[in-house]
């Protein structure tokens, strides 16, 4: 039976229950009744409707008076694994999960400084409506002073947030932290054609990168080929370039010529080195040495 069948508030119960049995390994419908804020005849049409959909993901346990996960269980949702980790590591829900009704043993290592929502949302404003926006900025360079940027990408580079926009004061494309931005105020002018995010060439240029355990700091390049879910012992990804250099340092990949950097924290090493060229913000890949490359 198709799910699109039925409507949301069904759709939201169904889940809660494959979610429960997914991740807890059991339901009781006294927690629907309790999550739902439904009556027990409410609860048990949900039970049994699941129970049509997916007879062999359940059974009853008299004794414990719970409904347990069957050996032979599949999802009937799709739970996609980095959303997932995402939500249960900071207790946030879509309403098609079991999270705020019990704690679960996922943790998240801490960011830095969130950026303030309000801040955040006027940029996400200017890039969907297609404005500029003056900014109060903070820099490491030159301190604090008034911008005017035209943002068209909000970018989590693993370990901060920041915007990608056209800086008319320097006439480029660049990032600007987040949290470095104290005041947004749109501009009512539609920006220039100069200024789209189309003529970001960083930002639309797709760059390959081949990934491969590091050829001298890895004993068993096995684990590595696991843990970056490798094909052949190769891992393919195409990332912008603008991002380039942001995944390399969070990766800790050697982008050195020869595999040169030692250390337990390099497992991996960009086995095609010549794709960066012309690439920008690569000062922070590791032992990436611009003068090194052969034109």
């Amino acid at each position: 039976m198709n799910l699109d069948a039925f409507n949301f508030s069904q759709k939201q119960r169904l889940a809660y229950i494959d979610f429960k049995l997914l991740f807890v390994g059991y339901v009781t419908r006294s927690e629907i009744v309790t999550y739902f804020e439904k009556g027990l005849t409410s609860a048990t049409r949900d039970i049994n409707l699941y129970k049509e959909l997916c007879p062999e993901n359940m059974e009853y346990d008299s004794k414990e008076k719970k409904y347990l996960q069957l050996s032979t269980f599949k999802p009937l949702f799709k739970h996609d694994p980095r959303k997932t980790l995402v939500k249960l590591s900071n207790q946030i829900t879509d309403g098609f999960d079991a999270i705020g009704d019990i704690t679960f043993p996922v943790e998240a290592p801490s960011q830095l400084n969130i950026p303030d929502i309000l801040i955040v949302a006027k940029l996400v404003q200017a890039v969907i409506n297609h404005k500029a926006v003056s900014i109060i900025y903070t820099s490491l360079s030159s301190g604090s002073g008034a911008r005017e940027i035209v943002p068209h990408s909000i970018v989590d580079n693993g370990l901060r947030w920041h915007v990608r926009a056209y800086d008319r004061k320097t006439k480029a494309f660049k990032d600007f932290v987040l949290t470095r931005i104290s005041k947004v105020t749109l501009k009512e002018l539609a920006p220039h054609s100069n200024e789209d995010k189309l003529e970001d060439h960083q930002w639309m240029r797709m760059m390959p990168l081949q990934l491969v355990p590091h050829p001298h700091n890895v004993k068993h390049p096995t684990a590595i080929e696991l843990d970056y879910g490798m094909q052949n012992g190769v891992l393919s990804l195409n990332v912008r370039a603008a991002l380039a250099g942001y995944l390399l340092r969070r990766w800790n990949v050697d982008c050195t010529a020869d595999a040169e950097l030692v250390g337990a924290e390099y497992q991996l090493w960009l086995k095609n080195r010549q794709t960066l060229f012309g690439a920008e913000n690569l000062a922070i890949a590791p032992g990436y040495v611009p003068e090194l490359e052969e034109l």
